[in-house]
C-alpha cells in the first residue's frame, strides 16, 4: 500500500528528531511524499514501471543527501528524504506480490520493473499483496514513529493514512473479486 511506503519513509526520516529537530517535520513530510510518489503511476500508466526506479532513484539520493548535510534547510532535507523514500519504495515493491488484479492468486510475476536490466524483478511475496493483513501490520508498525515522535501535521497525516490502510485492507479482496466478476 502507498500508505505503508509513506509510513516507512516517515520511519526513516524520524532520525532527524534527534539530529536536527527543527528539520524533522520537513524531513517527514518529504519522506511521506516520496513514499507515495512512485505509486502515482497506478491509474494512468504502467504501474511499478513508469515511476518506479529501483536502481535509478539512488542517484538523486546521492546528490541530495550531501547537499542536505552541507546546507541543511527545510527544502534540502525534505528533498533528500523524498528521494530516499522513493528509492526505498521502489526497491521494496519487489518484496510484495505481483501486479495482477487479484494478486493473492499468485498469477502475476511482475514485482517491479528494472529499467537498468530492461526486465521485471519477480515478486518475493513477503507481503502477499497490497492490502493484505500483513501489509496492514507493516503499516501499523511503521506508523509508530510518526505517531509517537511527531505531533501536529505529521501525526495527523499518519493517523489518516493508517485509517485509509484499515479501510483498504478490509475492502481490497472484495473489490478485486468484484472488478474481476464484472470485468471492470
Amino acid at each position: 500500500m502507498s500508505t505503508t511506503h509513506a509510513a516507512m519513509g516517515v520511519s526513516i526520516a524520524a532520525v532527524t528528531v534527534w539530529i536536527a529537530p527543527e528539520l524533522a517535520v520537513p524531513a517527514a513530510l518529504g519522506a511521506m511524499a516520496g513514499g507515495i510518489f512512485p505509486d502515482l503511476d497506478v491509474a494512468v500508466v504502467a504501474h511499478r514501471r513508469t515511476l518506479h526506479f529501483p536502481e535509478h532513484y539512488w542517484l538523486p539520493v546521492a546528490l541530495a543527501a550531501p547537499v542536505a548535510a552541507v546546507a541543511p534547510s527545510a527544502v534540502t532535507v525534505g528533498a533528500a528524504f523524498f528521494a530516499l523514500s522513493a528509492a526505498v519504495h521502489s526497491v521494496s515493491d519487489a518484496f510484495g506480490g505481483g501486479l495482477g488484479a487479484r494478486p493473492w492468486r499468485n498469477d502475476d510475476q511482475r514485482g517491479v520493473y528494472s529499467h537498468r536490466r530492461g526486465e521485471w524483478i519477480p515478486p518475493r511475496r513477503w507481503i502477499r499483496y497490497d492490502g493484505a493483513p500483513e501489509d496492514l501490520l507493516a503499516a501499523a508498525v511503521l506508523s509508530l514513529p510518526g505517531l509517537l515522535l511527531f505531533d501536529g501535521l505529521v501525526r495527523d497525516l499518519t493517523l489518516a493514512m493508517l485509517a485509509v490502510s484499515v479501510v483498504y485492507t478490509v475492502l481490497r479482496k472484495p473489490l478485486g473479486e468484484l472488478t474481476h466478476r464484472y470485468d471492470l
